[in-house]
């Protein structure tokens, strides 16, 4: 019989968070038709024997480190359930936190996707950076939340009380309908890791589903446990795979006008790595333009982008918003 809920972890040599917050997800999702897996992406510690001491907690293992992307794609093709929870191994829940984002979901059944409130675990009265209470975008491409622009982080003073229709929700703690999941195609395993969540929403959103930030329910995130922030290698991906994504989902009638202005605000963020002495930083989006530019030729690349196209039904989808974040944050000081 299919299980209502799974909350799949995604691991690789996550044994001291599992250790530190599976007790947490154990005790906080209890109930009838919750099943509880860990998905193992290839890893070499002692993740194992730890999860194997949980006996209501699944170990599933992959071959090998299929990343964020496709790791999840893997492990939830393996999985029966009418709500995948993709929740990190670094984030510790709160009680009530999965009955929030289930009655939600079967309150709304034009919502594909939500998640909750994400505060940092290290400063427990602010938001966390990657989620806080959920994603939008401005017209040029660029991510950011109710709660966090670029790094300016808000303290949760309860103004994010409501529950709010957005643009993309945090694969740090991520419900999703295993259905819209399957008509989408899932997530794209060429990101390999970041961005691939506000992708899938991007899809979804552009095929007539909403999604939504809940409030309700509350999880704290520890973030940047794969790649530290200041890691070269976390710019190259974010840089890259944003490209991508923009090109992947775009009408034509913003394609080129878009891509004309990122080709000049990422040429400068070089340029500021540069001055700033961050040679590493500076050579990965350089790397990321180059990237996108052969992956973009790649048949793959132009056959997601054509399917994109063909199943579209909502050229401009809601939190796409027409401002500028970049000139928000370091012209004008805005900082919420």
């Amino acid at each position: 019989m299919k299980m209502k809920v799974a909350v799949v972890i995604l691991n690789w040599n996550g044994e001291k968070f599992l250790s530190d917050f599976l007790p947490s997800v154990v005790a906080c999702s209890q109930g009838e038709g919750v099943r509880i897996v860990v998905a193992d992406n290839g890893s070499t510690d002692g993740s194992q024997g730890l999860v194997k001491s949980f006996p209501t907690v699944d170990w599933l293992p992959l071959e090998q480190n299929y990343g964020f992307a496709e790791g999840y794609n893997r492990a939830l093709s393996a999985v029966d359930a009418e709500l995948f929870v993709l929740l990190n191994s670094d984030v510790e829940v709160t009680p009530g936190w999965l009955d929030g984002l289930v009655q939600y979901m079967d309150e709304h059944p034009q919502v594909a996707a939500c998640q909750p409130k994400i505060r940092s675990y290290h400063r427990r009265a602010y938001f966390e950076h990657a989620g806080a209470c959920g994603g939008m975008m401005d017209e040029w491409g660029y991510p950011y939340c109710y709660g966090r622009m670029f790094d300016a982080v808000e303290e949760d003073k309860g103004q994010y009380e409501l529950p709010t229709r957005i643009f993309w929700a945090t694969g740090a703690c991520l419900c999703i309908r295993s259905s819209s999941y399957q008509e989408v195609g899932g997530l794209d395993k060429d990101f390999f890791a970041h961005m691939e969540e506000i992708d899938l929403c991007w899809r979804l959103a552009s095929r007539g589903w909403e999604v939504a930030y809940v409030p309700q329910s509350v999880v704290y995130h520890v973030g940047g446990g794969s790649l530290p922030k200041e890691n070269p290698r976390k710019d190259y991906l974010n840089f890259r795979n944003n490209l991508l994504m923009l090109y992947k989902n775009l009408p034509k009638n913003r394609l080129w006008k878009v891509m004309m202005v990122r080709f000049l605000l990422d040429y400068m963020a070089a340029l500021m790595f540069l001055l700033k002495g961050k040679w590493g930083s500076f050579r990965a989006v350089l790397k990321a333009r180059c990237d996108y530019q052969r992956m973009k030729r790649m048949p793959e690349f132009v056959q997601k982008r054509s399917e994109n196209m063909e199943k579209m039904c909502v050229t401009q989808p809601f939190g796409i918003v027409k401002r500028c974040i970049v000139w928000d944050y370091h012209v004008r000081h805005k900082r919420t």
